[in-house]
């Protein structure tokens, strides 16, 4: 049996160059708008979307003043599956195809479980599991016609590990893990990856706001390095996921993190 050849993705080794990406939840400054960042370092053609026009927009003349390629901008609820399906047939409309979605989109909250409310429960699944269920199906309409795609879906370590506070969401991430597995699995005949990536802590505007200090040093100061990681850091391993380079690799769920889960 003759040795296949790795193929070396795209010029200058750019991971995801001239594919076609679509990124929910991209505004502000979060892990989102830092996968936008270096996926257009990577070369990729952005559609990248957001519920909030405004911060959208301004991501947008962000990422056009530095790369100099403005992307393409989709306002998008993700608790609502027409504007999933909008998003997604706009993008494959402007590019001529999706190549890889990044599932980005999430919600999180601090409530124990005695006194959490139906609401506070149901709105952080919505947002953060059900919404990569609605993601999934739609673009996969784009994806198994061409043969190929790549997803990767944003988890975190909290869908493993134990913290007072988080059941809601660490029972919405750990179901995006599992979400991750089996619909690999389903879509490998058609030539699809599937993965996640499992950040513990990725410091940012929106999570200092949310979060109290001590908690944010607390978290921090269980890190092997002293330090949260950076949004960037994240969203380097997303573009791995999506590139070449991960190419027998579907179903995995990647802890981004310095520290054992």
């Amino acid at each position: 049996m003759s040795e296949q050849i790795a193929p070396v993705p795209g010029p200058g080794n750019a991971l995801t160059h001239d594919r076609a990406v679509v990124i929910t939840a991209a505004a502000g400054t979060g892990i989102g708008f830092a996968a936008a960042q270096r996926f257009a370092i990577n070369g990729a053609k952005l559609t990248i979307s957001d519920r909030h026009e405004r911060r959208l927009e301004e991501a947008a003349d962000r990422l056009e003043a530095e790369f100099g390629v403005r992307p393409h901008t989709v306002a998008c609820d993700v608790t609502d599956q027409a504007q999933i399906d909008h998003l997604m047939d706009s993008a494959a409309e402007r590019h001529g195809r999706i190549d890889v979605l990044v599932n980005n989109a999430g919600l999180g909250g601090t409530a124990s479980v005695m006194e959490m409310t139906d609401d506070q429960w149901s709105s952080v699944l919505d947002v953060t599991l059900t919404s990569t269920f609605r993601a999934t199906r739609s673009v996969l309409r784009h994806m198994i016609p061409q043969g190929s795609g790549a997803i990767v879906n944003n988890a975190s370590v909290v869908g493993w590990r134990a913290q007072a506070g988080q059941a809601h969401y660490a029972a919405a991430k750990a179901g995006v893990m599992a979400l991750t597995r089996a619909s690999a699995m389903d879509v490998a005949p058609h030539g699809i990856r599937i993965n996640a990536v499992s950040p513990s802590i990725a410091m940012h505007a929106h999570l200092a706001k949310v979060t109290s200090d001590d908690l944010l040093a607390q978290l921090s100061a269980q890190e092997a390095f002293g330090r949260a990681a950076e949004p960037w850091e994240i969203a380097n391993v997303m573009v791995f996921l999506a590139s070449d380079y991960a190419s027998y690799m579907t179903g995995e769920v990647v802890s981004v993190s310095s520290q054992h889960a």
